[in-house]
């Protein structure tokens, strides 16, 4: 099956339901990120913005910046539109998105984020509850 095909049957839209807390919003992220493509997408992505942020930190250089939050946002959405097939959670959420995207990033530094995924999407790959 050719990646277009398998990222339109894997369809997940972003719901328009409103979240009334960040653990009630994870799963939902989770679930929007089930496909490996898409999670390594963002790492990459947010190990970009990382350099990006503390370039310009070092070296007051806005041009740093703005290539880290590119590359960062960039690759995101790549993940999102070709993958996953469904828009990131940042237009809808942007604060909790990128709370949820630091969360995913430790939790992939540490190991820990198949376990997450297992324990909040069971194998289903939606989120529990």
């Amino acid at each position: 099956m050719s990646k277009k095909a398998l990222a339109k049957q894997n369809r997940n839209p972003t719901p328009t339901r409103k979240f009334t807390s960040f653990e009630e919003f994870w799963p939902h992220y989770l679930q929007a990120h089930a496909r490996p493509e898409t999670r390594a997408l963002h790492i990459a992505g947010t190990t970009l913005g990382i350099l990006g942020v503390a370039s310009w930190l070092a070296t007051r250089r806005a041009k740093y910046l703005a290539a880290g939050l590119a590359a960062s946002y960039g690759s995101a959405w790549i993940g999102h539109f070709a993958f996953e097939g469904n828009n990131p959670a940042a237009f809808a959420n942007p604060i909790w998105s990128l709370e949820a995207d630091l969360r995913m990033y430790r939790l992939w530094l540490t190991g820990d984020l198949e376990t997450e995924m297992q324990r909040v999407l069971g194998k289903s790959g939606k989120a529990a509850g």
